[in-house]
């Protein structure tokens, strides 16, 4: 097992699972300073959703779970507010936190095991065609190629952000090391809304 890293984090009231998308608009001294570290080293941080507190203010509490992500687009539109484009990488665990003065979060984190490629079963191709509908109608800008339909794992990533999920159901998801076993619920969960 590899021995923890230091990674920074960005606890906020979402989840981003890997391979997915998330546009962010940055205005807090902490995290500008974050941002401009990252994009001059092209570093990963990490995202973690919220467990208690805050995403203003206060440092929060994250949940264990997090997505490393980096920055594949940015804009400053204004002195101190950054526009940024992240990509999820991979999934890591929170051994440790602590605060730096600038109340940035910094966690001890270990890497989860990357979920291998697994068919999508029959009995689950509900939660493809959904995602294949919705991709069609949102475009390529926010679910960019490639698009991995048979996958079980993307396909439950993909829909784990779209539908309108509570934030600790998306958090249970992203938690999971079963791609067929999220299937399953997101399915289910599908098939709840079309009756």
């Amino acid at each position: 097992m590899a021995k923890p890293v230091a990674l920074p984090l960005f606890p906020l009231n979402t989840v981003v699972f890997p391979g997915g998308r998330l546009p962010l608009r940055i205005f807090e001294q902490r995290y500008l300073d974050l941002i401009k570290r990252a994009i001059a080293d092209n570093s990963p941080f990490g995202i973690c959703a919220i467990r208690e507190g805050q995403e203003v203010g206060t440092p929060a509490v994250p949940c264990t779970v997090g997505t490393r992500v980096r920055i594949v687009e940015w804009d400053m539109p204004q002195p101190g507010i950054f526009h940024i484009d992240t990509e999820g990488l991979d999934r890591f665990v929170i051994r440790s936190t602590r605060t730096e003065a600038s109340g940035l979060l910094i966690g001890q984190v270990e890497a989860v095991s990357v979920e291998a490629p697994t068919a999508v079963p029959e009995e689950y191709e509900l939660a493809t065609e959904v995602l294949q509908h919705i991709i069609g109608e949102y475009g390529e800008a926010r679910f960019p190629k490639p698009h991995l339909f048979d996958d079980a794992v993307w396909v439950g990533y993909r829909l784990s952000e779209v539908l309108p999920l509570k934030l600790s159901m998306q958090q249970d998801l992203l938690e999971m090391n079963d791609s067929v076993a999220r299937l399953r619920i997101l399915v289910e969960i599908l098939r709840q809304h079309m009756n």
